[in-house]
């Protein structure tokens, strides 16, 4: 029982996370512009993975795609990877726990195999937070590079007077929702791979049998019980008659009435 609500508990967390890691790759708000010591305010910009946005102080909202690849900075590209990777490694991830789910029963699926897909899936689980907290965590931390590079820029000549105006972006809410994505995705993932050692089915120990081929000399009793081999190289051979054992021996030493005829 335990085995069973330790695996659904992080199928659930796991489909989660993977959800959250869609919604968050989706999300424009992943870096918001900094209003504080802005004079304008009547414009917000705001951008994502895919494309930055512009909302004036009337609700307007204006969106434009980034339709160059090349033209683009490689750490941007290279957070869109791991948020692709991270999505289709839950997505299989969550393909293949559903028919590992021990309370479905496919055909004559053993234990075993049920125990080795919940494992592969808890590790895809686990990969598939790990790049998704890392794509997350290189994003921040380019927006916390730029955003003390264009602080130095503005703030420039004598008395620390303002020369230049320059629009820096701060954390948005994608981030936060990316980084609780993925810490649920790899929870999920290690209670898949706790609950895999339930699954799998314990070792029977078998006491070892020997067999050894009966000889053409032996005999048995009426009731099935072994009487004597014929192992050995002083041994007699022993015959049964009228439900008893007896030597050849004690067949010669005590005559019939039969001899007499």
């Amino acid at each position: 029982m335990a085995v069973t609500a330790c695996q659904g508990l992080g199928f659930i967390v796991s489909l989660i996370g993977t959800a959250g890691i869609i919604a968050a790759t989706c999300m424009d708000q992943w870096s918001t512009q900094d209003l504080y010591n802005n004079p304008v305010t009547a414009v917000f910009n705001y951008q994502g993975l895919w494309r930055s946005c512009v909302r004036e102080s009337s609700g307007f909202t204006e969106c434009r795609g980034y339709f160059t690849l090349l033209g683009l900075p490689a750490m941007l590209q290279a957070v869109r990877a791991l948020m692709i990777v991270g999505i289709v490694l839950g997505a299989i991830s969550l393909l293949v726990s559903i028919f590992a789910l021990k309370c479905i029963r496919i055909g004559s699926m053993e234990d075993s195999a049920k125990a080795n897909m919940t494992l592969t899936s808890g590790i895809m689980f686990i990969i598939s937070g790990l790049c998704a907290i890392a794509g997350v965590s290189v994003f921040a931390n380019m927006l916390v590079t730029n955003f003390w590079m264009s602080t130095a820029n503005m703030y420039t000549g004598m008395g620390g007077m303002v020369q230049t105006v320059q629009t820096r972006y701060t954390f948005g809410s994608a981030l936060f929702v990316g980084w609780v994505a993925g810490g649920l995705t790899l929870i999920g993932g290690v209670m898949m791979c706790i609950a895999c050692r339930g699954l799998a089915p314990e070792e029977t120990n078998y006491k070892a049998v020997s067999y050894h081929a009966s000889g053409h000399n032996v005999a048995y009793k009426p009731g099935g019980f072994k009487a004597s081999t014929g192992f050995g190289p002083n041994s007699k051979n022993r015959k049964i008659y009228e439900g008893g054992v007896h030597t050849e021996d004690e067949v010669q030493s005590h005559p019939s009435k039969y001899d007499y005829v």
